[in-house]
């Protein structure tokens, strides 16, 4: 599997999901556009192990999405969360030349800092090589 696979399989399961409303499409890869209107997301690569059996080959990945509001309130970023998890948890979706095994949420910061909300939460994802 190449990570570009399960970037691209990430980014076509938000197109025309709650969440992508939520944000108005803004959904972006490694870093939003410093003229980016918030609310938004941007999702990335923490980190990516390969775990070998002797008749099978895994990755085991954890992939970050940071949500960003700036809503004088919680009710934006909370929303955006729980339409995140719905799309997310437990998931399944197609991967070109891999198969997802499973997509857990494992983890959630909340960071609040000059106005604006910071949720970063993490999902570990395994897949296996086709």
């Amino acid at each position: 599997m190449t990570l570009n696979n399960l970037l691209t399989a990430i980014m076509t399961k938000t197109v025309d999901s709650t969440l992508s409303s939520d944000v108005a499409g803004r959904i972006f890869l490694d870093e939003a556009p410093q003229e980016a209107e918030k609310p938004y997301v941007v999702f990335f690569i923490v980190s990516d192990v390969p775990e070998k059996t002797f008749t099978e080959d895994f990755e085991n990945i954890i992939i970050q999405f940071s949500l960003f509001s700036d809503s004088e309130g919680a009710a934006e970023i909370t929303t955006m969360y729980n339409d995140m998890k719905t799309l997310f948890d437990e998931c399944t979706f197609s991967i070109t030349a891999s198969t997802l095994i499973w997509m857990n949420r494992v983890n959630l910061t909340t960071m609040f800092e000059d106005g604006v909300r910071h949720w970063a939460v993490d999902y570990e994802i395994k897949t296996s090589l086709d």
